[in-house]
């Protein structure tokens, strides 16, 4: 009799049961991957307008002004107090310390 009762009770839309898993990779969408895609290009668009005279801070902590900008991605650093110059790799750059020279 039991078994009955089970079959006789109507499916529901499968898409319903779904409805929650397609919220939440919304939210995750609008929450996370869009600011971080906003915040890449951002970061290579910064990346690309560097030039001479930029002061500039490396992922490593290291600040220093652009004095070079070679043809193989990298460029070099002019460090103070003692005037030491450093070659580092473009993507290391992590910020750009003087954005308001540029107005």
């Amino acid at each position: 009799m039991s078994l009955l009762l089970l079959q006789s009770v109507p499916q529901g839309n499968p898409i319903l049961g779904f409805l929650p898993l397609i919220l939440i990779f919304g939210i995750f969408y609008f929450l996370l991957f869009l600011p971080m895609q906003r915040q890449r290009k951002n970061q290579q668009k910064m990346l690309t307008n560097l030039k001479n005279g930029d002061v500039v801070s490396t992922s490593g902590g290291i600040i220093g002004s652009i004095v070079a900008l070679n043809s193989d991605d990298t460029l070099v650093l002019r460090v103070k107090p003692d005037n030491v110059k450093l070659q580092v790799a473009r993507s290391a750059v992590a910020s750009l310390l003087n954005p308001e020279s540029d107005k």
